[in-house]
């Protein structure tokens, strides 16, 4: 029980402290538009499909789990 307060105690601090972030979108941006052939753009494009594919993939896998531990 002491473990677990301790627990949420450390996550709820280690949430609270800020961090910095140093996006580049307007970069990115920038060298897309300048390329004529879009082969950059289609590839970025590729990369932010599959990076949002693999939670929903990963949460669908776990559903599944449960529900055949329920059905058992």
């Amino acid at each position: 029980m002491n473990t677990k307060r301790t627990f949420l105690i450390l996550l709820v601090l280690i949430s609270l402290i800020p961090f910095d972030a140093d996006a580049q979108c307007a970069m990115c941006r920038a060298v897309l538009e300048s390329e004529s052939s879009g082969k950059a753009a289609e590839g970025i494009n590729n990369g932010i499909v599959y990076l949002m594919a693999v939670p929903y993939v990963l949460v669908a896998g776990l559903f599944y789990f449960i529900y055949r531990k329920m059905r058992a």
